[in-house]
């Protein structure tokens, strides 16, 4: 794509798709997206915190995540924390786990995970890794 169709088509483009284009360039590295993930496979997927989600006080502490790459959404789940620093919208994400599907929605329970640096697409090394537990 040329750099005159490129300028074009930001400009003319709906900013939904507009970051969509920006997600899946920053998560390109990723070993899978997220939207051809299997029901119980292994995963090690690289994408932005869309949304975070904390239920009330009288539950069971748990923080809930949508973690997007471009091609689909995985629910990442911390039974037991309220938060997590580091762990923001918008934050790029590499993380790795078992994916189930709950509520027909692919989902990490206490997914291994690092934060990375803004461009770095997924690249290991030099970023902070959190274990929340042990990949099996």
């Amino acid at each position: 794509m040329s750099f005159v169709s490129r300028l074009l088509h930001r400009l003319s483009a709906p900013s939904e798709e507009l970051e969509t284009d920006e997600i899946v360039d920053r998560c390109r590295a990723s070993h899978t997206n997220i939207g051809d993930l299997a029901d119980r496979s292994l995963v090690d997927v690289v994408g932005v915190v869309r949304a975070l989600t904390f239920p009330p006080r009288q539950r069971v502490p748990e923080l809930v995540a949508d973690l997007s790459d471009g091609t689909g959404t995985l629910v990442l789940v911390w039974l037991g924390r309220r938060s997590i620093r580091g762990i923001e919208p918008g934050t790029l994400l590499r993380v790795r786990g078992r994916v189930c599907l709950r509520r027909g929605r692919p989902t990490v329970f206490n997914p291994a995970y690092e934060l990375l640096p803004e461009g770095s697409g997924g690249a290991p090394g030099g970023a902070d890794t959190g274990e929340a537990s042990a990949v099996a």
